[in-house]
């Protein structure tokens, strides 16, 4: 049987990529970073005026794209990996882990900086979420001398450390060239993939 098209990973795809056309052609993307990007001191009492309920930016700052660059490297990750996690869990199993990987993002970027006034902003945190779920999912497991279920959580740790080491050596750089990059997002969200995809793809098979 041929697979459904992966008709929610399009939808975001397509979503984010009219939000990077709208904000070129106006010219507001400095604007909307403030108004709509993950601000942590907001969580502190920080006002920002007209900005969208900080609770609602966690979302908002996904669409928010500083660059081609940016842009382009978010989109063939989303589709490479959201397309495979819609197989296995379903269109509205890859939208929540999209969702929640947003928020776990945004709860491990304040984390690490809970007074910080700059703006996160990209989708990057929640389509880590998408990576996690599509390691945990597809990733090939080695044989090993251990009983299945301790074998299993050594390659989620496995698989976390490696990705965590990634996510701070980007950081590392990214300081050097004068860069923000959220790593500790990507972190987050990678762990909510992690952790999320087997009770979704057991949510699905439920449902059935």
């Amino acid at each position: 049987m041929k697979a459904a098209p992966p008709k929610a990973t399009f939808a975001i795809c397509a979503v984010t990529l009219i939000s990077f056309a709208v904000l070129s052609a106006t010219d507001r993307f400095a604007d909307a970073a403030v108004l709509g990007g993950f601000i942590p001191a907001r969580l502190s009492g920080s006002v920002v005026p007209h900005a969208l309920p900080v609770w609602l930016t966690p979302l908002s700052a996904t669409l928010l794209h500083g660059g081609l660059l940016h842009l382009g490297f978010n989109l063939l990750m989303l589709y490479f990996c959201g397309r495979d996690d819609e197989v296995a869990l379903g269109r509205p199993g890859v939208v929540l882990l999209y969702v929640l990987g947003a928020y776990g993002a945004a709860a491990a970027h304040f984390a690490v900086g809970p007074q910080s006034v700059s703006p996160m902003v990209g989708a990057s945190g929640a389509i880590s979420a998408l990576v996690g779920a599509y390691a945990m999912l597809y990733g090939q497991r080695r044989p090993s001398k251990f009983s299945p279920e301790i074998a299993r959580w050594l390659h989620i740790a496995w698989l976390a450390a490696a990705w965590i080491v990634v996510q701070l050596m980007l950081g590392l750089v990214s300081r050097t060239q004068g860069l923000a990059i959220a790593w500790a997002a990507h972190v987050g969200g990678f762990l909510v993939g992690l952790i999320m995809a087997r009770p979704l793809l057991r949510w699905r098979y439920r449902k059935a």
